[in-house]
């Protein structure tokens, strides 16, 4: 685990260079200082293994240090079903913009909620995000309120992912009922 400490403390320090690749970093606040922030994520990445999940959620659970976990997944499924269509992007990840791209293909007109701006509202929201669906990574997309995936995947057969559900002949239908289209 002490191993761990340099990679999570990396993270948070990284800046995004002017929004050309997505990176991770966490808001220094006044009340804490660095050090006392990369323990703190650092004791939440371990407790998050404790409970069994996997690599990428415990080091999102630790980027994205204490918050309400309960208020945050309601803002979330609030956000989810605010519009027919909805993902969660980062402006810069490939696999948001190629999700983009597929559903602009097929006319769909999504809400777009950044997690990348700012970072500091965004990093929660995704470790939440990653306890919900499980899957932390971006895009998220949901239509009509459900989670379908991300773009490439998802983590079960309800939730495939944007490309499956094409493959399958599903998309345009279930965005059709949503009213996404």
């Amino acid at each position: 685990m002490l191993l761990l400490a340099p990679i999570l403390a990396s993270a948070l320090l990284l800046q995004p260079p002017l929004r050309t690749r997505a990176a991770v970093r966490m808001q220094v606040t006044e009340e804490a200082g660095l050090v006392d922030q990369i323990k703190t994520g650092l004791s939440i990445f371990q407790k998050s293994q404790s409970e069994g999940l996997g690599f990428k959620q415990a080091m999102a659970d630790g980027i994205a240090g204490e918050y309400d976990r309960d208020a945050m997944e309601q803002q979330i499924k609030e956000e989810a079903a605010s519009a027919p269509l909805v993902l969660f992007t980062w402006e810069s990840s490939p696999s948001c913009k190629k999700a983009l791209e597929y559903l602009k293909e097929t006319g769909a007109n999504p809400k777009i909620i950044r997690l990348d701006e700012p970072w500091e509202e965004g990093n929660p929201k995704r470790a939440a995000l990653g306890r919900l669906t499980g899957k932390s990574s971006v895009p998220s997309v949901w239509n009509g309120g459900s989670y379908a995936g991300g773009c490439d995947d998802g983590p079960n057969e309800e939730a495939p992912g944007l490309v499956k559900l094409a493959f399958r002949g599903e998309l345009k239908a279930k965005l059709e009922a949503a009213g996404a289209l």
